[in-house]
Protein backbone atom coordinates (compact mmCIF):
# COMPACT_ATOMS: atom_id res chain seq x y z
CA UNK A 1 0.00 0.00 0.00
CA UNK A 2 1.42 3.31 -0.74
CA UNK A 3 1.97 5.37 1.81
CA UNK A 4 -0.19 8.48 1.24
CA UNK A 5 -2.98 5.56 1.16
CA UNK A 6 -2.14 4.41 4.24
CA UNK A 7 -1.95 7.47 6.21
CA UNK A 8 -5.56 8.40 4.90
CA UNK A 9 -6.82 4.69 6.52
CA UNK A 10 -5.03 5.61 9.77
CA UNK A 11 -6.52 8.99 9.42
CA UNK A 12 -10.03 7.67 8.51
CA UNK A 13 -9.65 4.98 11.75
CA UNK A 14 -8.33 6.99 13.99
CA UNK A 15 -10.97 9.11 13.65
CA UNK A 16 -14.29 7.25 12.77
CA UNK A 17 -16.84 9.08 14.28
CA UNK A 18 -16.00 12.45 13.06
CA UNK A 19 -15.56 10.88 9.82
CA UNK A 20 -19.13 8.93 10.17
CA UNK A 21 -20.96 11.88 11.16
CA UNK A 22 -19.41 14.07 8.55
CA UNK A 23 -19.94 11.66 6.03
CA UNK A 24 -23.67 11.70 7.10
CA UNK A 25 -24.18 15.36 6.88
CA UNK A 26 -22.00 15.11 3.51
CA UNK A 27 -24.28 13.41 1.60
CA UNK A 28 -27.53 15.68 2.97
CA UNK A 29 -25.37 18.64 1.88
CA UNK A 30 -24.98 16.70 -1.72
CA UNK A 31 -28.88 16.75 -2.21
CA UNK A 32 -29.64 20.31 -0.72
CA UNK A 33 -26.92 22.28 0.02
CA UNK A 34 -29.41 25.50 1.80
CA UNK A 35 -31.22 23.30 3.97
CA UNK A 36 -27.61 21.50 5.37
CA UNK A 37 -25.11 24.24 4.91
CA UNK A 38 -24.89 25.47 8.31
CA UNK A 39 -24.39 21.94 9.69
CA UNK A 40 -22.07 21.06 6.98
CA UNK A 41 -19.74 24.06 7.47
CA UNK A 42 -20.03 23.36 11.66
CA UNK A 43 -18.54 19.44 11.24
CA UNK A 44 -16.45 20.20 8.13
CA UNK A 45 -14.24 22.53 9.76
CA UNK A 46 -13.27 19.53 12.79
CA UNK A 47 -12.45 17.63 9.36
CA UNK A 48 -10.91 19.93 7.77
CA UNK A 49 -8.12 20.36 10.57
CA UNK A 50 -7.66 16.78 10.65
CA UNK A 51 -6.86 16.40 7.14
CA UNK A 52 -4.40 19.26 7.10
CA UNK A 53 -2.73 17.52 10.36
CA UNK A 54 -1.94 14.03 8.76
CA UNK A 55 -1.14 15.90 5.32
CA UNK A 56 1.49 17.95 7.27
CA UNK A 57 2.66 14.51 8.91
CA UNK A 58 2.41 12.88 5.36
CA UNK A 59 4.58 15.68 3.70
CA UNK A 60 6.82 17.30 7.10
CA UNK A 61 10.21 15.80 5.84
CA UNK A 62 9.63 16.57 2.23
CA UNK A 63 9.30 20.34 2.18
CA UNK A 64 12.52 21.41 1.42
CA UNK A 65 14.86 20.59 -1.31
CA UNK A 66 15.04 19.00 -4.31
CA UNK A 67 12.08 16.59 -2.55
CA UNK A 68 9.25 19.80 -2.72
CA UNK A 69 8.12 18.39 -5.70
CA UNK A 70 7.37 15.47 -4.79
CA UNK A 71 5.67 16.65 -1.43
CA UNK A 72 3.22 18.49 -3.55
CA UNK A 73 2.40 15.61 -5.77
CA UNK A 74 1.96 13.46 -2.53
CA UNK A 75 -0.23 15.97 -1.53
CA UNK A 76 -2.16 15.97 -4.05
CA UNK A 77 -2.62 12.13 -4.28
CA UNK A 78 -3.73 12.03 -0.50
CA UNK A 79 -6.54 14.89 -1.22
CA UNK A 80 -7.25 12.89 -4.56
CA UNK A 81 -8.39 9.72 -1.89
CA UNK A 82 -10.05 12.15 0.04
CA UNK A 83 -12.00 13.43 -2.40
CA UNK A 84 -12.95 9.78 -3.74
CA UNK A 85 -14.77 9.60 -0.49
CA UNK A 86 -15.91 13.11 0.45
CA UNK A 87 -16.12 14.72 -2.78
CA UNK A 88 -18.25 18.33 -1.24
CA UNK A 89 -15.36 18.38 1.06
CA UNK A 90 -13.94 21.49 -0.94
CA UNK A 91 -16.97 23.45 -0.13
CA UNK A 92 -16.42 23.51 3.88
CA UNK A 93 -16.59 26.93 4.60
CA UNK A 94 -18.25 28.02 1.81
CA UNK A 95 -21.54 30.55 2.57
CA UNK A 96 -24.09 29.56 -0.27
CA UNK A 97 -26.69 31.55 -1.40
CA UNK A 98 -29.20 31.38 -4.21
CA UNK A 99 -31.15 34.49 -6.01
CA UNK A 100 -34.25 33.88 -6.43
Amino acid sequence: MTKYKQYFQEMLSGNQVVFDDFKKIHDQFATDRMKYQEEFNRQGEVVVEIIHDWEKRLCARMEGGKNGVYSANLSEKFKDEIKKVYPQIDLVGVKLSFAA
